[in-house]
């Protein structure tokens, strides 16, 4: 079981950076894979990053491929999200979620495996 706890969003201009964090007070984060996915209004949950759980794969969506960067430290239980070069169209909350990563880069996310969210804003 996980418990997974996302920080670090925010408002931020277009062009600009932020850096999110996903941490897990469980016993099992380093077992599995973490994967970010986003949900702007109206829209639904999207995919966005994903790296295996000992960070030897990472996948991207194609939308924020090059821009974004995902990454995580086992030994603090903690998985990250780099953000640069934001766009208005990143706006969302932003969430995140463990499980086998060829399951959450599918979405297949179980519940329970899922964070509360935070709150991206880029302004134009």
């Amino acid at each position: 079981q996980v418990e997974l706890v996302e920080s670090g969003g925010g408002l931020v201009q277009a062009g600009g950076s932020l850096r999110l964090s996903c941490s897990d007070s469980g016993p099992t984060f380093s077992v599995y894979a973490l994967a970010w996915f986003r949900q702007a209004p109206g829209n639904e949950r999207e995919f966005v990053a994903a790296i295996s759980w000992n960070s030897d794969s990472t996948v991207y969506a194609d939308s924020v491929k090059g821009r974004f960067t995902i990454s995580r430290d086992n030994a603090k239980n903690t998985a990250y999200l780099r953000m640069n070069s934001l766009r208005p169209e990143d706006t969302a909350v932003y969430y995140c979620a463990a499980g086998p990563l060829r399951q959450v880069v599918a979405g297949k996310v179980a519940p329970g495996y899922w964070g509360q969210g935070t709150q991206v804003t880029v302004s134009s």
